[in-house]
């Protein structure tokens, strides 16, 4: 079987330039492609004269002279295989393909979820152009767990090392955050002044606003992350949306039955107010810490849906709507309970 035919290391495929975040980027161009008719004698010592392009690849891919992707071997079959039979008899279908425009982030989460060690990337005609391997794919992963990060700290995507950053790219990746957020609390101003009156009459009220919002904000904040986390590896769609409020409602559930029964108790013991006051806390903590747990799992699913990055929706949005949203249940208790 002539050999010559079959560019080893895939020359004939040239990938046009694509885009940063496309699989283009990552791929190797040069994957080691055997023909069909190929025996397994000759495909061992076909790579044994010019060896494996990169350490991390791990497959000899069965092509057709028009490099037509047929079929997968790797070394271990090869070397556990009779030295005269075919590539074409041993050979399997690759589990999954993509083309050189995909999202690179979509190539290594099907490679994390499926545990591929390589992905094969065939263009528009089904001919092998490249392969990722898991090397590639864990720098991919490395990057966008590095930009979720800075997204959902409020922060714009930076390049390059913390210390090899300037100081005004820092700046400029912050300060537009920055202003949105201390914006956004005029609505939580805007609500203590609308109830200034109120606050007046019972003064004790106001020494746990902090309490509630910080608790209001923590739960919203853990409840994404998780959500997130299983957007980001493919776990939750948006057909998912009931499974997933379900799931918060009933951990919120525990959660703030948890959190109200020692806050009531601490009250009680540890506080000069009365029972009411304590109570109406309580009770708003359990009202809070639920809704801002739905609140958490369902935003990020919803800006998955409209196209936008979840990890928007991470901290500071949520923070900011559960803030306000804390205050208002908080006041509107402490009018029915407490009247004020």
């Amino acid at each position: 079987m002539m050999l010559k035919k079959y560019a080893l290391y895939g020359d004939a495929c040239a990938v046009q330039a694509a885009g940063e975040d496309t699989v283009a980027a990552v791929m190797w161009e040069r994957p080691v492609v055997l023909p069909p008719l190929c025996r397994v004698d000759e495909a061992i010592a076909r790579i044994r004269q010019v060896g494996l392009p990169d350490a991390n690849m791990n497959t000899c891919y069965v092509v057709s002279e028009d490099m037509d992707l047929l079929g997968q071997v790797p070394p271990r079959t090869l070397l556990l295989t009779r030295g005269n039979t075919r590539l074409e008899t041993i050979m399997t279908h690759p589990f999954v393909t993509l083309q050189p425009e995909d999202d690179q982030e979509v190539a290594a989460q099907l490679m994390q979820g499926f545990d591929l060690l390589e992905l094969p990337i065939v263009d528009g005609e089904g001919h092998l152009v490249g392969v990722v391997t898991a090397d590639g794919a864990m720098d991919v992963l490395q990057e966008e767990a590095t930009e979720d990060m800075e997204v959902m700290a409020a922060m714009s995507p930076s390049e390059g090392p913390y210390l090899e950053s300037p100081v005004l790219r820092l700046f400029r990746s912050r300060v537009v955050w920055l202003m949105l957020l201390m914006l956004s609390a005029t609505f939580t101003g805007g609500i203590i002044s609308h109830f200034e009156d109120a606050l007046a009459a019972q003064v004790a009220v106001t020494a746990f606003i902090p309490l509630l919002m910080d608790t209001g904000g923590n739960s919203g904040s853990l409840s994404s992350v998780m959500v997130i986390r299983g957007l980001s590896l493919g776990q939750i769609r948006f057909s998912d949306w009931m499974r997933v409020l379900w799931k918060e409602l009933r951990v919120s559930t525990l959660c703030a039955a948890a959190l109200a029964a020692v806050n009531l108790a601490r009250l009680l013991m540890m506080s000069s107010v009365g029972v009411a006051v304590a109570g109406t806390v309580s009770l708003t903590l359990i009202v809070t810490v639920v809704l801002s747990d739905l609140v958490g799992g369902i935003l990020p699913i919803v800006a998955k849906k409209l196209g936008a990055d979840p990890a928007v929706m991470a901290s500071p949005i949520i923070t900011t709507v559960v803030d306000a949203m804390s205050l208002l249940i908080y006041f509107q208790l402490c009018s029915w309970l407490l009247e004020l």
